[in-house]
């Protein structure tokens, strides 16, 4: 009997901890969203750019450096792709934290949350499936 208290409280404990894991999980989404699309917002002003200067000024931290313009740009598009694959290693990371938190809390699992979208194969093949 004294048992159940300390079982509930450790229960308890063990829900908040996923949840925060969770919530983590999302908000680490959210930054790397925000860096990408700054990232994005870089990359259309160096290709917007019009001055015959071939270097840029980018900033790391407070310290402003000079670049060329193509070193820059590969600097920033391979910021992209390893910001891509951690966000969607953090997405499929949080399906599975969430359905495990469903089931700490006894909820069914999620209906249509493991979807994921068609390939480009995929697409063609149900395109010339529907022109028929």
């Amino acid at each position: 009997m004294e048992d159940v208290p300390v079982r509930v409280l450790e229960y308890l404990t063990e829900v908040e901890e996923a949840a925060e894991d969770v919530l983590t999980t999302k908000q680490q989404i959210v930054d790397l969203d925000t860096k990408r699309n700054s990232n994005r917002e870089a990359l259309n002003a160096l290709k917007n750019e019009m001055s015959d200067t071939d270097k840029v000024k980018v900033c790391f931290g407070s310290l402003f450096i000079k670049l060329p313009k193509s070193k820059t740009r590969e600097m920033i598009q391979k910021d992209q792709e390893q910001l891509d694959k951690e966000i969607n290693d953090l997405r499929a990371g949080l399906k599975a934290k969430v359905n495990l938190l469903n089931e700490m809390q006894g909820k069914p699992e999620l209906r249509g949350y493991n979807l994921s979208p068609l390939s480009a194969d995929e697409v063609r093949a149900v395109n010339s499936l529907l022109k028929r």
